[in-house]
């Protein structure tokens, strides 16, 4: 894949207000202090696997709904870019820290979240947290 035919998608690695599998329920704004005091680029990996990093995030903020993240697969995610094209696999989620939150018993609430990076998935914890558009 060359830098001409890269592969892009955009999509929800988190959905506001709605309980994933683990029972986390993430606010609106959780991620706003992470997003404004990163310096650097959240990398894009497979499976959260830090050792296979398969692209880059070039936009990701809060809106209304979750999460949004644009990002690009890179020569090395080519195989992924595959799978992403043919449906094979479009869930999203993220690596992160939580930095506030309130516990009430088998449901966590996020206020405050350190962001580390995002994956593309098999199956994410948020059920809707997925990819809407490959181009």
């Amino acid at each position: 894949m060359s830098s001409q035919d890269c592969i892009r998608f955009a999509g929800y690695a988190a959905i506001f207000d709605a309980r994933d599998a683990s029972g986390d329920i993430i606010r609106r704004g959780a991620f706003a202090k992470t997003l404004k005091d990163r310096t650097t680029g959240l990398p894009l990996l497979w499976q959260h696997r830090p050792d296979t990093m398969i692209g880059t995030i070039d936009t990701i903020d809060e809106d209304l709904r979750g999460l949004r993240v644009i990002a690009k697969l890179t020569d090395t995610g080519s195989w992924a870019a595959a799978m992403l094209v043919k449906g094979i696999i479009d869930g999203l989620s993220f690596g992160y820290r939580a930095r506030e939150f309130d516990r009430k018993q088998a449901t966590r609430e996020l206020f405050e979240i350190d962001l580390f990076e995002v994956s593309l998935v098999s199956h994410p914890l948020q059920h809707a947290a997925r990819v809407h558009l490959v181009v």
